[in-house]
């Protein structure tokens, strides 16, 4: 996959993510990968791993927060 492709997933999972929690709604997300996915499969698949990757970061730092948390940290 070209550095373009990826480079334009990443700022294009950023800028869903933020807008998805400004406006609280996660279907935004869903939505520009729908569009994505009707012009350039490569571009869809690379966006969707990078919402993947930046959930799942979310996730794992929120569960570090909490056992620090949990241990007065």
């Amino acid at each position: 996959m070209s550095d373009y492709t990826l480079n334009t997933a990443n700022e294009l999972a950023d800028l869903a993510l933020a807008e998805a929690m400004a406006c609280g709604d996660d279907k935004i997300v869903d939505q520009i990968g729908e569009i994505l996915g009707a012009s350039s499969q490569s571009l869809q698949e690379a966006y969707l791993t990078a919402v993947r990757v930046r959930r799942a970061e979310a996730r794992a730092r929120e569960l570090l927060a909490a056992s620090a948390a949990k241990r007065g940290a």
